[in-house]
């Protein structure tokens, strides 16, 4: 599908619409200072159809730059240079070079598949009018090695500059798409917190403040035995609503690691985790001091990567691994779920659920590296950072994490 890629900033498409009509007119004054070369033709090409094309696109850029961005604008630009050499053949090779700009330019503002689907058409035209023409300064086969390298380099220059641009708008794009999905998941997490503690923890504590009062009048009237038949309720009444807010306190995140090391963090979530997913928990974990800052982001990827196993994944065992060494951490969170089949987990057809993505973005605070294998046997997720959280500074340079590669336990 040839669609145009979005751009966050007219900027750009003004700036483009600036060099163009600086070229044009430079180039006018140029020939004209030169004493108006090629018998005027030059001059004459440049100022019926090289400038008002680009005092026309800087206009429109002004006006409305979505308009500005439309493809056709690309083929006015390669347009203009093929009436250029049309004209003046002996301005193939200043015509080549503008031409190669534009390319770039317009596969950057396109995407790849549009910029490409330009650059060929650009450059059949180009070569075309040169071979139709047959008097340019160069023949034979000098000519047609120059031709095939400005084809070869066009269409080389617009896969490039359109994949990155590719790239960089799908990152932008997934970026908003998590924002989003960031957004809608709080709003999800306050109505369930809200009412969870309504019909929960405050109906219960309604019926605790019954029981009490029962348990009062029946002291008042000395029927011992009532009064511990309703104290014994008022007790497990209570001891249900503190698991049901510990519960509730998990999902809400880790919020309290100025308190909590990372290791105490999970096993106090090890109970709720195993009760919730029917999991068996194997915890091999290092003690270590870590700021709360990254200890916090660890357990969010934790936490994410054991509910994506006893969710989605189906699995009945999941080990936490979490050692140090040589200046970095390394967390390891195994499953034997179902894994993610052929799909790439990290990559362009990633699944869609806000997990994958939260962990993504949580190793990518840490600075850290992140891996995610997955097979039929299960899914293992690997992250590598700096025990100090981020990235580490030595005599002036960045140390960064070796690559991730298996390392027997």
């Amino acid at each position: 599908m040839l669609r145009r890629l979005p751009i966050e900033s007219t900027q750009p498409v003004q700036l483009l619409a600036a060099v163009r009509l600086g070229l044009s007119v430079g180039s006018l004054v140029l020939t004209v200072a030169l004493g108006f070369p090629y018998e005027g033709k030059l001059a004459l090409v440049l100022a019926v159809a090289a400038v008002p094309w680009a005092l026309a696109m800087f206009i429109l850029s002004a006006r409305d730059p979505e308009a500005a961005l439309h493809p056709l604008v690309a083929v006015g630009d390669l347009l203009v240079l093929v009436i250029v050499e049309l004209v003046v053949p002996d301005t193939l090779g200043a015509v080549r070079v503008t031409a190669l700009f534009f390319i770039a330019v317009h596969a950057h503002f396109q995407g790849e598949r549009r910029g490409l689907a330009i650059a060929a058409g650009g450059v059949a035209a180009l070569v075309l009018v040169t071979a139709l023409r047959g008097d340019t300064p160069v023949m034979g086969d000098v000519l047609a090695f120059y031709e095939s390298a400005f084809a070869v380099v066009s269409l080389a220059a617009a896969v490039i500059v359109g994949r990155l641009r590719t790239a960089e708008s799908a990152s932008r794009l997934r970026a908003r798409d998590l924002t989003r999905r960031t957004i809608e998941a709080e709003r999800e997490v306050r109505r369930r917190v809200a009412e969870s503690l309504h019909d929960g923890p405050v109906q219960e504590l309604i019926g605790l403040d019954m029981l009490l009062a029962a348990a009062r009048q029946a002291a008042e009237r000395g029927e011992t035995a009532r009064v511990e038949t309703l104290m014994a309720e008022a007790r497990e009444l209570l001891s249900r609503n503190v698991r049901s807010l510990r519960d509730e306190i998990v999902d809400l995140g880790p919020y309290a690691f100025h308190e909590l090391t990372f290791d105490v963090a999970v096993q106090n979530c090890v109970p709720v985790w195993e009760r919730r997913y029917g999991l068996e928990l194997r915890l091999q974990i290092e003690r270590m001091e870590l700021p709360p800052e990254v200890a916090g982001d660890l357990f969010s990827i934790t936490q994410e990567a054991v509910v994506n196993a006893g969710r989605h994944a189906h699995a009945r065992a999941v080990t936490i691994d979490l050692r140090s060494y040589g200046g970095f951490l390394e967390l390891r969170v195994m499953d034997d779920g179902e894994g993610f089949g052929a799909v790439d987990p990290l990559g362009p057809a990633e699944p869609g659920h806000l997990g994958l993505a939260s962990i993504r973005e949580r190793a990518e605070l840490l600075d850290g590296e992140l891996v995610i294998q997955s097979s039929e046997r299960g899914t293992k997720v690997l992250v590598r950072a700096s025990l100090a959280g981020g990235r580490r500074h030595i005599d002036g340079r960045v140390s960064r994490p070796a690559p991730l590669r298996e390392r027997s336990p």
